[in-house]
């Protein structure tokens, strides 16, 4: 697996097991999942597999090495440098960010206090994240929201893992560069999770546009809002809308002049118009670009591209953009 930040934070038995699976499935690993207890998981595009000590795979979980407490342990002092005070924020929020824009979520017993979310302790569950920049799969669609000196208002769905975040990213990068028949726009990027510039002390691991700036870790709803006052972007990039805040921050942005690319969990417009937050936007036509996706090929595989009205643009075509 060609990721050394990721191997920086794996205890050393852990890191045996990993360097010794084999390289057809190490390179295309997309989470290492690790439980106190429980059987060493790795996933990939196409399998989740239980991997034994010597790194071999099996759909069977008897042979399966077991990660002990003391692993655990060591992993989460790994991560954290052994400093936990100094992830106070990152536990809060149930994930670390490392170098390379690897993400790293966590579970255990959550400390509640005053009706919120204080922190994490008593870490019993990993899954490591394995970030992967894929450019160019945004080009064959940038045409499609960047024409004629306009910029289109772009919502990308799909289910988890379907390669909406590669897509998003790809086109910020796109944008915030320039190309051949558009210029390089000035966009902001609000990233709640970490995810699209898999920033590291405030400065993207991954190559999110030459005139991009970024808000990481910051709320999306807030965010959109800083972004607007402070930066003055020609285009705002956001991912996983979801709570009606969201929904308002979008409106003030489109309604500020400012366009938006976005990302939201689903499987079909239909589907998401049974949800009361997204009615308004896409009842009044605030996107006028969505982009379903799915794994039906492959990660990324682009089934529809519709316009506001909902007519489908490029018909009969299903392209694999990401994965």
């Amino acid at each position: 697996m060609p990721y050394q930040a990721i191997y920086k934070i794996l205890p050393p038995g852990l890191r045996e097991v990993i360097h010794s699976l084999p390289q057809r499935v190490s390179a295309t690993i997309e989470e290492i999942r690790v439980r106190q207890g429980r059987p060493l998981e790795v996933i990939t595009p196409t399998h989740a597999w239980f991997v034994d000590k010597a790194g071999a795979l099996s759909k069977s979980p008897d042979c399966a090495w077991i990660p002990t407490r003391g692993d655990c342990v060591k992993l989460l002092n790994l991560i954290s440098n052994h400093s936990l005070y100094a992830l106070e924020e990152e536990l809060k929020r149930g994930f670390v960010t490392i170098e390379g824009g690897h993400r790293i979520g966590l579970a255990g017993r959550v400390v509640v206090e005053q009706g919120g979310v204080k922190h994490l302790r008593d870490i019993t569950s990993f899954n490591i994240r394995i970030a992967r920049q894929v450019k160019g799969v945004g080009e064959r669609w940038i045409s499609t929201v960047l024409h004629e000196g306009r910029i289109e208002n772009l919502l990308i769905v799909s289910p988890p893992q379907c390669g909406k975040t590669t897509l998003v990213r790809d086109l910020a990068r796109l944008a915030g560069t320039g190309g051949q028949g558009y210029p390089a726009y000035k966009v902001g990027i609000v990233d709640e999770r970490s995810e699209i510039a898999g920033c590291l002390h405030g400065v993207p691991q991954h190559d999110v546009g030459l005139r991009t700036d970024v808000l990481d870790g910051c709320p999306k709803a807030e965010g959109m809002m800083m972004m607007i006052r402070s930066m003055s972007p020609d285009i705002l990039v956001v991912d996983e809308l979801g709570r009606a805040e969201d929904t308002e921050a979008i409106h003030e942005a489109v309604y500020a002049g400012v366009s938006v690319f976005a990302t939201v969990h689903g499987r079909s417009i239909e589907e998401l118009m049974h949800r009361p937050t997204f009615v308004p936007l896409l009842g009044e036509g605030v996107f006028s670009r969505i982009m379903i996706l799915s794994r039906a090929q492959g990660p990324g595989t682009v089934e529809r591209v519709l316009d506001a009205s909902g007519r489908l643009l490029h018909p009969n075509r299903r392209e694999v953009v990401a994965g």
